[in-house]
């Protein structure tokens, strides 16, 4: 039985999930593959991810190759409920909605993975925490899974140096098809496309301070320099911190940055990102927005002791006033900006992630019996798979060695 907001708004769903699935070549190609060839006949696959239109066409595509799926959310604020009327409409099992509590939330994940899945894809670690804990009786027939996203690399990666971890993983997030691509270009469009509709205030000749610089913050950075704005870059690695400085953005501390910023973008995976020695020093009508995975970045209780007053100001915005007048707006609830006030990443670029997600899983049916459990690197053969096909779907060719310029690079 599907848990869903409301089943009748499957055919807006399907609406939706059909006009991604239009722009998603390499992934449509994969499941053509996958309905005839079947290659994951007889496997459950539970997935835990932002539930929305690209995510139904990847859940879609591995119900094409014979794996009988269920879905459910790794954010409360990140499902969209037509979509998830939508995918269920189509024969997955879905357990999400939006806005869940966090009696919900654990329930819905606790529901899918009552499926007692062979695969697993989990999207921050939730699912993997529960299998080592309150849950840990719904792993019986666990291969192995794939971690969609940086923050659930991390604790995977945690877990595993704790000697904890009692499964495969494959690290899809750190794969070149992935990061290089969603985290850089999906995360800094997306991230600005959410703020600019929540907000719809002028960019242009602002101050935006993006915290941290990993790929997310690249894109961040990139996609505010490019709507005219300054752009101040806070960072505790002295490496990131001298790139952003030689990609032309100014660099310094967030105590520094908090009086100088008009945006604030946390972006780095931590928590306590922006407290409250930060907020006080902010100028009246700061918009803070978070597009970690987690809503502790921008410290949520730090906000509400300060505040004399807290009122929706629109659709996703919060305002909190100072007891000196100043508002802070903050936006959606400190959640991830881009899928709770927005859609997510453009579907062209999901189309190379959930390629990757779709093959890992393959590689982790056929091989995940014979890895010990632990961390592993996403194959190249993936990356190669995914980036020629890609290519192909855009209409680009690229130069190929001669047997001589192969010779060349491999002697010694």
């Amino acid at each position: 039985m599907n848990l869903l907001r409301d089943a009748g708004l499957a055919e807006a769903g399907c609406q939706k999930i059909d006009w991604a699935a239009s722009y998603m070549p390499v992934l449509n190609g994969l499941a053509a593959e996958f309905a005839e060839t079947r290659p994951f006949a007889g496997l459950r696959v539970a997935l835990s991810i932002h539930l929305e239109a690209k995510t139904a066409r990847m859940a879609l595509a591995l119900g094409q190759g014979g794996a009988d799926v269920a879905v459910t959310g790794c954010n409360p604020l990140s499902t969209q409920d037509d979509v998830a009327a939508g995918l269920a409409s189509r024969g997955v099992a879905v357990y999400a909605w939006h806005g869940a509590t966090p009696t919900e939330y654990e329930a819905h994940l606790s529901a899918a993975l009552g499926f007692y899945p062979h695969l697993i894809l989990d999207d921050g670690g939730d699912f993997t925490a529960l299998l080592h804990g309150a849950q840990a009786s719904l792993g019986q027939a666990l291969i192995g899974g794939t971690e969609e996203t940086t923050t659930g690399v991390h604790r995977l990666r945690a877990r595993a140096a704790a000697g904890a971890l009692r499964f495969p993983m494959l690290a899809v997030n750190d794969a070149d098809c992935k990061h290089l691509f969603d985290n850089r270009y999906g995360t800094g469009q997306s991230t600005w496309a959410a703020i600019l509709h929540a907000t719809n205030v002028q960019v242009t000749g602002k101050t935006v301070v993006v915290a941290g610089y990993g790929w997310c913050g690249r894109g961040v950075a990139l996609r505010a320099q490019g709507l005219g704005a300054r752009v101040i870059v806070t960072e505790i690695d002295p490496v990131k911190a001298i790139e952003a400085a030689m990609d032309g953005f100014s660099v310094m501390t967030m105590e520094d940055a908090a009086p100088l910023g008009d945006f604030f973008i946390t972006v780095t995976g931590c928590r306590d990102v922006i407290t409250r020695r930060h907020m006080a020093r902010m100028k009246d009508g700061a918009i803070l927005s978070n597009a970690g995975h987690f809503d502790l970045e921008v410290s949520l209780p730090d906000l509400e002791a300060l505040a004399a007053e807290v009122w929706p100001r629109r659709e996703h915005i919060t305002g909190y006033r100072m007891p000196d007048g100043r508002v802070l707006n903050l936006l959606a609830q400190g959640r991830l900006v881009n899928l709770a006030s927005g859609n997510g990443h453009p579907a062209e670029i999901m189309d190379m992630s959930f390629s990757v997600q779709a093959l890992a899983l393959l590689h982790m049916a056929r091989h995940g019996g014979d890895m010990p459990p632990g961390v592993y690197d996403i194959p190249p053969d993936i990356d190669r798979a995914v980036s020629q096909r890609k290519l192909a779907a855009m209409g680009l060719s690229i130069d190929r060695l001669t047997a001589e310029q192969e010779a060349y690079l491999n002697h010694y």
